[in-house]
């Protein structure tokens, strides 16, 4: 049995580790519960699933990992707000179920350094794939990391084209349904730019040793290619209830939370290079992470507010990864302390909200 605290319950994380939880009673208990600020919600699903402790807001949250006892952290909320969350689960010597992308992309070595081996479970659905096909072989055997992307709504299309991109075309997704932000990274390939920096801060592989491929049946979820020229991909049908499942119990499997492929139909997979004139986020993303310090934690926080500014109409579709190259070309880094990648958020979405007022 293992004990798990969920922290962003409400969201569509936690819903579906709720539900793998509750189909599986024998080998899990939510012992906590931590939420934004959706109060009514969260005291539903903790009177639902019999949960005496819960929390609202980030603070809380940590406090909450802090103060009550679990084997296991899943970290599903969203934004950089998780880093101090993720912080006090780590030296409260939790598993880290790791959703939270943007905690470990901006706290960069703050949260590798404190993690143990292991410590750390990606729940993304690239990265928990690589976890995976890791397995097949040795870390020095590892030639290099192919994260796959679906090539959101734009697809295909030039950079011309995407001038007249509007905020309901971004969102549009068409395979997975996620909030705002998320959407709308996916369709500018930040969140793809975003998971190659936590692919290299989870698993030690240089940038330029961890490539982006287009797929858009979304069934190949990642791959590692080996030295001997063998590729490990996993595949399964797009459900999060999978790597949840495996971010929860690590590295064991949980009998039937996902639906696997049906072998006799027939199907086809392909798979294109990105096409970084179009969607340069991963280029400026691996740049990013190379220059490290507090320069990924810009890169989150500049391209946050200029999301929220498309959203309400005050940029366009391309201003967006332009607001946020501006950014973090005049960024000057700051100490590698919780304070100062605060610091370096509030300045970057100042100089965002300069830069797009500009505009």
């Amino acid at each position: 049995m293992r004990d798990v605290i969920i922290l962003g319950s409400t969201g569509s994380i936690g819903v579906q580790a709720l539900e793998v939880i509750a189909a599986n009673p024998d080998r899990f208990r939510v012992v906590g519960l931590a939420a934004g600020r959706n109060r009514e919600l969260v005291e539903a699903q903790a009177h639902e699933h019999g949960v005496e402790h819960i929390a609202l807001g980030a603070d809380a949250a940590a406090e909450l990992v802090r103060d009550v006892s679990c084997d296991v952290v899943l970290n599903g909320i969203t934004g950089s707000v998780g880093l101090a969350p993720t912080l006090a689960a780590l030296r409260a010597g939790r598993v880290l179920a790791l959703a939270n992308k943007e905690s470990l992309i901006v706290g960069g070595s703050l949260v590798t350094d404190l993690a143990a081996a292991g410590q750390i479970v990606p729940v993304d659905s690239e990265h928990s794939a690589i976890a995976q096909a890791l397995l097949a072989g040795e870390q020095h055997e590892v030639r290099r990391l192919v994260l796959t992307a679906s090539g959101g709504p734009f697809r295909g299309r030039t950079r011309a084209e995407l001038a007249a991109v509007t905020p309901a075309e971004a969102l549009a997704h068409p395979t997975w349904n996620m909030g705002t932000v998320i959407t709308t990274n996916s369709s500018t390939f930040v969140n793809k730019g975003l998971e190659v920096i936590e692919a290299h801060l989870l698993f030690g592989v240089p940038y330029d040793r961890i490539e982006v491929t287009v797929h858009p049946q979304s069934i190949v979820h990642s791959m590692v290619e080996f030295v001997d020229g063998s590729t490990i991909a996993q595949c399964s049908p797009p459900d999060m209830r999978l790597p949840i499942s495996l971010g929860l119990d690590w590295p064991h499997r949980v009998e039937g939370v996902g639906a696997p492929l049906d072998w006799s139909t027939a199907s086809t997979w392909s798979f294109a290079p990105l096409d970084d004139e179009a969607f340069p986020a991963v280029t400026l993303a691996k740049q990013v992470g190379l220059a490290g310090a507090t320069f990924p934690a810009v890169f989150n926080a500049a391209n946050e507010q200029a999301v929220h500014a498309f959203h309400e109409g005050r940029i366009g579709y391309l201003d967006i990864l332009d607001t946020v190259r501006a950014v973090v070309d005049r960024h000057e880094p700051q100490p590698m302390t919780l304070e100062g990648v605060l610091e370096a958020e509030r300045r970057a979405r100042l100089d965002a909200d300069q830069l797009m007022g500009v505009r």
